[in-house]
């Protein structure tokens, strides 16, 4: 009987403690702090802060707060909210019946520190090609220390972390070092901030980068076999930043020398009408300041007579070729068939005569007599 007293009795005590939970807040937010009972004799319920301030007693507020007001009050339950949370606020709050003797129960309040937009540093405008730049991205203000993550236009780079605490929050750092090439040219660098406080849009920075580097220079022809009267067009592709304009055409060393059938536009060297004069070395030159680069084609232009008899003679070359090596390859399966029959004779009569034959040739002998005698036996039997 005692037992089953006291088992009552401390389900009993059990029943009347206060009921709590943590809570996680981003800052600037508003945390509802709750407590309940479950069986009450009218007995008040407290919330106080970390510093041990009572903020409300029942239904009456203790501390002048503004930002703290009273949300619901019942013998069953005390909740208050707290406006505008800053990381100051962060810690274990406690709610106290006042029974005999006086239950408590604390309760975390935990504030997250939102991260700023990240910046990035260590941009030069515009880089040269061959350049080590180191890029850097910050943020301040977090709480967890957030997460940084580098993207060189839509694929992930790796990036080296640094964290320093600053007070309650902490500062962020990511650095990428870069080795420049033209491949750079125009690609965005995005510094992307990952934290719990972030739940719909990361915070972002992004810059693209600008590269300057020298020409390459290569030309492009119309034509395969360019014959005389035909049109035909040589294109200077030319890659470089800043573009390399105007680009410069020659022929064999000097200027063109017939600027009414070859026309310069742009890039592009046109020829209206080739012939045999035009034949030669053709040099395109593209220059900014950071060099000069160059390309050449030499130009033959075939007759058209010719290029229709060379078709035809090589047409028959062909024909002659094939044919030989068709020959060539019936002769070799011949053979082959002959010699292999032959070996196979040859080692049959070796084996029949071999028994009395000083040599091969004379067992195959050997054996060829033997052959007769047999069929004379069998005749005369």
């Amino acid at each position: 009987v005692l037992i089953n007293q006291h088992n009552l009795l401390t389900l009993k005590n059990t029943s009347l403690s206060p009921l709590v939970q943590n809570v996680t807040v981003t800052e600037g937010e508003t945390a509802n702090m709750t407590c309940r009972v479950d069986h009450n004799d009218q007995t008040s319920l407290q919330w106080s802060n970390p510093a041990q301030q009572t903020l409300f007693f029942g239904d009456k507020k203790a501390l002048r707060d503004h930002r703290i007001e009273l949300v619901r009050a019942s013998w069953s339950e005390l909740t208050i909210s707290i406006n505008e949370v800053t990381l100051a606020d962060e810690g274990m709050y406690t709610c106290s019946l006042f029974t005999m003797p006086v239950k408590t129960a604390k309760a975390y309040l935990t504030v997250l520190g939102v991260p700023e937009k990240p910046e990035i540093d260590g941009l030069t405008k515009p880089a040269l090609e061959g350049d080590e730049i180191t890029l850097t991205c910050m943020t301040h203000g977090s709480k967890p220390a957030a997460d940084l993550r580098w993207f060189r236009n839509e694929k992930e780079i790796k990036g080296a972390k640094e964290v320093n605490a600053s007070g309650r929050t902490f500062t962020v750092t990511s650095s990428l070092q870069l080795l420049v090439d033209r491949n750079d040219d125009g690609v965005a660098y995005t510094c992307k901030v990952d934290h719990v406080a972030l739940t719909q849009t990361p915070q972002q920075a992004t810059e693209v980068l600008e590269v300057h580097y020298a020409p390459r220079v290569v030309i492009t022809h119309s034509l395969t076999f360019p014959q005389e009267g035909q049109y035909m067009k040589l294109e200077c592709v030319s890659q470089g930043n800043p573009s390399p304009d105007p680009v410069l055409w020659t022929k064999d060393g000097g200027d063109l020398p017939d600027l009414d059938r070859m026309i310069v536009e742009g890039r592009e060297l046109t020829f209206t009408a080739l012939n045999k004069t035009d034949n030669g070395t053709y040099r395109c030159e593209a220059s900014n300041h950071l060099g000069t680069s160059s390309a050449e084609y030499v130009l033959y232009v075939y007759d058209p007579n010719a290029m229709g008899q060379h078709g035809t003679d090589h047409a028959l070359i062909g024909g002659v070729v094939a044919v030989v090596v068709f020959v060539t390859l019936c002769l070799i399966i011949v053979l082959g068939r002959y010699l292999a029959r032959h070996k196979g004779t040859y080692l049959t009569n070796e084996a029949k005569g071999a028994d009395d034959a000083p040599d091969a040739d004379t067992a195959i002998i050997n054996a060829e007599g033997n052959t007769h005698a047999e069929e004379k036996k069998e005749y005369f039997i």
